[in-house]
């Protein structure tokens, strides 16, 4: 009957390392996406002296938006593969007390 709620604790610890790298990751697609997709605002046509290049400047813009919703995208996965690593570290450390606790106790100690 034991055997019906038995934890797996070497599946979690699998779940870990994976998140672990997972993190790992996601931490250098923040650092790529913040830092490796710049665009000066001239990278796309600079104006020349008494005219306006309109399109670039909506470009240069639309490329601003786009990086700052990636960014923000990239932040969210991390903080949620932060929070799910975490829990489930927390859960693997309680279940293996846990375990230890009742073998301890079977063992009369």
């Amino acid at each position: 009957m034991g055997d019906q709620y038995r934890v797996d604790l070497g599946a979690l610890e699998d779940t870990v390392r994976k998140l672990n790298g997972i993190i790992k990751d996601l931490g250098n697609a923040h650092a790529d996406t913040r830092y490796k997709t710049s665009l000066s605002p001239n990278a796309l046509g600079a104006d020349a002296p008494g005219a306006s290049f309109l399109e670039a400047r909506k470009l240069t813009n639309a490329h601003t938006e786009m990086k700052t919703h990636i960014e923000e995208v990239v932040q969210h996965l991390n903080d949620v593969m932060d929070k799910f690593g975490t829990n489930t570290r927390k859960a693997h450390g309680n279940y293996q007390d846990q375990e230890s606790q009742t073998a301890g106790s079977m063992s009369g100690e």
